[in-house]
């Protein structure tokens, strides 16, 4: 419900109102507390797939600072595109930036084990598809028929699929420690299930900014088990601390320009469906905080702000950038439909990311203590990809369609030696799973008879009510 101190009901429900900055300050970095830990996670597990060293004496370590510092740095920039705008970029809308899970799957095989050797041709990747994203900008409308729930609630639920094993291993102890003794110990997981356990209290039992912030809460807790019980000792916090600067400005091309046609391909198809999802926040934002449609201007404004806040970020050394689904409810969830409010909560973003500190601090989080969090956070994906599919007519043709999409894509992903002769490019883009997945499912939505649609959904096994909850 609406705090109804903040203004009038239309004046709420007007992007372009200012609440009072005493209250405006608070609810911006809400926005930011409620995306902070998924934010900078990508980071994390890309520098971790490709090997780097998370110690505060290693080599990698300025590297792996500076991942993480981009990430929300250009957040924030992509944010204020959106809040903001440059001519016909950007929806101003409260719309929230940050750094996208979609793109994991594709972009650590194109990292695995390589170090940051391996970063050029990512970011490389990351820049041209990020203008491809923007060009979608002037088709986006009309591309939509191809992409209907059956095909977006399937590659999102594949997203999710393929990060689960990432969230398990963390909590474990962490890629590099499978095969040792400690991998798996009780700690470890007495590490990841408090910040579970605390996560799931908060999100249930708690309301308004302790419930927004529920993931992040739980990391704290887990942060300070660890420090508690030994895992994370207070010199390696001092250490990090220590060894960054207090102040740094982005890089151009930090890791060079390096072309990859499985890298370019990747990104440009996934960015297909991070543009088809921001199409899907945008109507959230317009619909749950203001109580209308989302125009075609917003819609067209925000895919340019995506493509062109992903294009920027790459050329620094930042991931691809994506409207974040959980602030979309937030708006829902206060009433307040302000961008300058989302402004505040990028500008604070923007500091973060200059101060390489809070990176440091970031960097200490222990493995397990993070694997709690994105367990959660990406059984969440799971959860949202399935309750788009909860809107599909389940009829013989679209089992079809499901069953042979998810069966090759989830199957590819799991034994990534069956295509172990592809060339390199489109090994790498095959053993996502989500492409080829994807590439089924649109092209068999798109040529199966749509008669063969037209019979009876397939009945209910028997004790199942028919209007029974999906989800």
């Amino acid at each position: 419900m609406a705090d109804t101190s903040l203004g009038t009901t239309a004046e709420l429900r007007d992007p372009d109102y200012m609440p009072p900055l005493i209250k405006a300050v608070p609810l911006g970095i809400q926005h930011v507390m409620a995306m902070f830990v998924s934010n900078v996670t990508p980071a994390i597990i890309v520098a971790g797939a490709a090997g780097f060293g998370f110690g505060s004496n290693s080599p990698d370590f300025p590297e792996l600072l500076y991942l993480i510092q981009m990430a929300m740095l250009f957040a924030g920039i992509a944010t204020l595109l959106q809040t903001v705008t440059i001519g016909p970029v950007g929806a101003r809308l409260p719309i929230v930036q940050g750094t996208s899970f979609a793109f994991l799957p594709i972009m650590i095989p194109l990292v695995a084990g390589q170090g940051v050797g391996a970063l050029g041709a990512l970011f490389t990747g990351c820049i041209l598809g990020g203008l491809f994203h923007a060009c979608l900008g002037t088709v986006i409308g009309r591309i939509r028929f191809a992409l209907p729930p059956l095909v977006t609630g399937l590659v999102v639920t594949l997203i999710g699929l393929a990060l689960v094993r990432v969230g398990i291993q963390y909590a474990a102890g962490g890629v590099p420690a499978i095969g040792t003794p400690e991998y798996g110990s009780a700690l470890n997981w007495s590490a990841a299930g408090l910040v579970i356990v605390v996560t799931l209290a908060l999100k249930f039992f708690a309301r308004g900014l302790l419930a927004v912030s529920a993931v992040l809460i739980g990391i704290l807790a887990g942060y300070l088990y660890a420090i508690a019980v030994g895992m994370l000792p207070l010199s390696d916090i001092a250490a990090s601390w220590s060894n960054a600067a207090a102040f740094a400005l982005p890089q151009p091309f930090r890791y060079g320009f390096e072309f990859s046609a499985a890298a370019v391909l990747g990104f440009c198809l996934m960015a297909i469906v991070s543009a088809i999802e921001t199409v899907g926040d945008v109507s959230g934002i317009a619909k749950g905080g203001a109580g209308r449609e989302a125009t075609e201007a917003e819609i067209t404004g925000a895919t340019y702000a995506d493509g062109l806040g992903t294009a920027v970020a790459g050329i620094f050394g930042g991931f691809p950038n994506t409207s974040f689904s959980q602030n979309v409810g937030l708006i829902a969830m206060t009433g307040v439909m302000s961008r300058h409010v989302v402004t505040i909560g990028a500008i604070f973003l923007i500091l973060c990311g200059l101060v390489p500190k809070v990176g440091g601090v970031i960097r200490t989080v222990p493995i397990e203590v993070l694997g709690g969090g994105v367990i959660v956070m990406f059984g969440m994906v799971v959860a949202a990809g399935v309750s788009m599919l909860s809107d599909v007519v389940w009829n013989r043709r679209n089992m079809v369609i499901f069953a042979t999409a998810l069966s090759l894509g989830l199957g590819l992903q799991l034994e990534p030696g069956a295509v172990q002769y592809l060339p390199d490019w489109l090994r790498v883009l095959a053993v996502s799973g989500l492409l080829p997945a994807a590439a089924i499912a649109i092209g068999l939505n798109l040529l199966l008879p749509e008669e063969i649609g037209d019979e009876a959904p397939v009945p209910e096994p028997e004790g199942i009510p028919a209007d029974a909850p999906r989800h």
